[in-house]
């Protein structure tokens, strides 16, 4: 698989988990100036997340040699698992996300990243060029984030939910192919 294609694989889950969340942003029809803001919080913290993760991750797959592969893959299982079963409440996050301050955005911005946690983790087990990554996942969310509050009042919750779990079966597969590739050679 080559270094560009891994990257769009490791990029496009979380685009569509992005846009799932800022198209349920968008039916509440933020301002101008709560859109600037939203933007800035979905790019600060989907940008610097996975650093957090790489941190994380890098030494542990200078620990684990050549069985860093294999750690990487299940972590991506593990990731897009998880955003398949979970259950998430956009239109409730989205309403508290509107006027949040302090603290709230914090946790409200840690809660909308934590998966940019985990792609950062593996991104130090895959020895991905990290500076591409990281860029390319905060433009993902600016773009993303734009076009979800551009359609969000024109979609459904259903097709904000599918492509939520189209994210995590992309990133299943991204895991499967990681360990497969492994095996193989």
């Amino acid at each position: 698989m080559t270094t560009l294609l891994k990257i769009v694989l490791f990029v496009a889950p979380l685009a569509l988990d992005s846009f799932a969340l800022a198209a349920a942003l968008g039916t509440e029809r933020p301002t101008r100036s709560q859109r600037i803001r939203l933007t800035s919080i979905f790019v600060l913290f989907e940008g610097g997340m996975p650093i957090v993760g790489l941190m994380v991750g890098a030494p542990i797959a200078h620990l684990l040699g050549s069985a860093a592969d294999y750690v990487a893959g299940a972590a991506l299982l593990a990731v897009g698992g998880w955003m398949l079963l979970s259950d998430d409440d956009e239109e409730g996050m989205s309403k508290r996300f509107l006027d949040a301050t302090g603290f709230t955005v914090l946790a409200l911005g840690l809660g909308i990243s934590l998966d940019e946690m985990a792609i950062g983790f593996t991104l130090g087990l895959s020895q991905l060029p990290v500076v591409g990554v990281i860029i390319a996942i905060a433009v993902q969310a600016l773009v993303a984030t734009q076009i979800g509050f551009a359609i969000g009042t024109r979609i459904g919750e259903k097709w904000r939910e599918g492509a939520e779990k189209l994210a995590g079966v992309i990133l299943v597969v991204l895991g499967f192919v990681m360990i497969f590739q492994r095996i193989i050679g």
